[in-house]
């Protein structure tokens, strides 16, 4: 049997056991206020996008477009309207310096070139004649004429001496005399006409027109002959004929394209840059070509000049800058439309961060680095930008996660509690 002393509870045990339950009920609570606060500042934190800043080649660019156009280019017209004889060639063929291309229907110019060497001929004979004189016929006559005016005037001199002589004997009288002295003068005057006719025959208009139908003639024979030499289209240097808009038996009228030639190892790519982006250009900088019809291609050149003048094409104000691309395989063709890409500055191995994350305060620009799930404001300086990117040189480190945007449209602040989103 137990006794009354066995049966006392020990009053130290139970304040122990009391404690203990209290500690525990303490901690339980202190512990559901922290995570109570916890999960409150967690439901607080802004979500955010971020980029991290990255080391990389940047280039400052302007994207545009152009025309590419033959450096060295040949174009046929035809000088006539005719016919097309014969088409020795097809559109992409190499051709050599010399080489006949295409022949055009010579016969009506050759009609015209012999009319024009007849015209020639006759005012040359012309010509001759009143240098001469006259023609063949007509000097011999003079000259025989001429042979015997000189009789009759040596004639009528003979005559008059005779008839003084005897005059002074008086065996003649005045009238006789008189009569001697005027057939003399009028032999005097048959020769002199006669001397004229043989150098003086054509007076000065006669000689001018003459000269001019000459000259006319001759004018006409060179164009004929300028014509001919047209109709043989030739190839003026090696090259790739890119146009060839005649078939042959087909009609063209004067001035018509016939023919195009083109040496394509180097063309000129004509670029057209917005009225803003003139500013930046410089000789020098590096273009990029590339065309729709071959992806994955680059053709590289440099600019040439900076535009002088403005102008308007289309809807835009543009300037023109070109450059020479290498082309030796001929892929880029003439009169194509290509994608151009001018590099105005280009850094390697530099810091940059997505445009999105660079913000200004005044003149002074920065980002928000995440830094243990909150934004801190960092102060940068900048270098070259483009559409996407810009280059940060100084102000954040490599690999630096900053902020770009929240997703919920709340603004972004230094020391913001941020939820990283990406």
């Amino acid at each position: 049997m137990f006794t009354v002393k066995e049966m006392a509870p020990n009053n130290n045990t139970g304040l122990y056991a009391r404690h203990r339950l209290l500690i525990w009920a303490v901690g339980i609570v202190v512990a559901v206020i922290v995570l109570a606060a916890f999960m409150s500042k967690r439901q607080d934190a802004v979500p955010v996008r971020v980029a991290s800043a990255t080391r990389e080649t940047i280039r400052s660019e302007i994207s545009t477009n152009g025309k590419v156009e033959p450096v060295t280019n040949f174009e046929a017209h035809a000088p006539i309207s005719t016919t097309v004889k014969r088409v020795l060639v097809k559109e992409g063929d190499h051709v050599r310096k010399g080489q006949l291309l295409v022949q055009l229907n010579d016969t009506a110019a050759r009609d015209q070139a012999a009319r024009a060497v007849s015209q020639m001929e006759a005012a040359n004979a012309d010509i001759s004649a009143i240098q001469s004189g006259g023609t063949q016929e007509e000097v011999i006559t003079t000259q025989a004429q001429l042979a015997k005016a000189q009789t009759d005037r040596d004639a009528a001199q003979r005559n008059l001496e005779a008839l003084q002589r005897l005059q002074q004997k008086g065996a003649a009288s005045a009238g006789e005399v008189k009569n001697a002295r005027d057939q003399l003068e009028r032999a005097q005057a048959d020769l002199n006409l006669l001397q004229q006719k043989r150098t003086g025959r054509y007076s000065q208009p006669e000689v001018a027109r003459v000269q001019a139908v000459r000259k006319q003639a001759q004018t006409a024979y060179g164009a004929a002959s300028d014509v001919l030499s047209q109709l043989d289209i030739r190839a003026p240097f090696d090259g790739t004929v890119y146009s060839l808009p005649v078939r042959q038996g087909g009609f063209v009228t004067a001035g018509d394209l016939v023919l195009q030639e083109a040496d394509l190892s180097n063309v000129l790519v004509r670029a057209f840059v917005d009225e803003p982006d003139i500013g930046r250009l410089s000789p020098g900088e590096k273009i990029e070509v590339t065309w729709d019809a071959v992806p994955q291609r680059v053709w590289e050149g440099a600019v040439n000049s900076v535009p002088s003048v403005v102008k308007l094409r289309g809807t835009r104000n543009i300037g023109e800058t070109t450059c020479i691309v290498a082309n030796r395989d001929g892929k880029l063709l003439p009169n194509v439309n290509v994608n151009v890409i001018i590099i105005t500055s280009e850094h390697s191995d530099s810091v940059t961060v997505p445009r999105e994350a660079l913000r200004v305060d005044g003149n002074k620009p920065y980002v928000y680095q995440v830094v243990n799930d909150q934004l801190q404001r960092r102060d940068v300086q900048t270098g070259i930008a483009n559409l996407t990117e810009v280059e940060v040189t100084s102000g954040v480190p490599d690999n630096a996660v900053v902020a770009l945007a929240s997703t919920n449209g709340k603004p972004l602040r230094n020391g913001l509690q941020v939820k990283v989103v990406r």
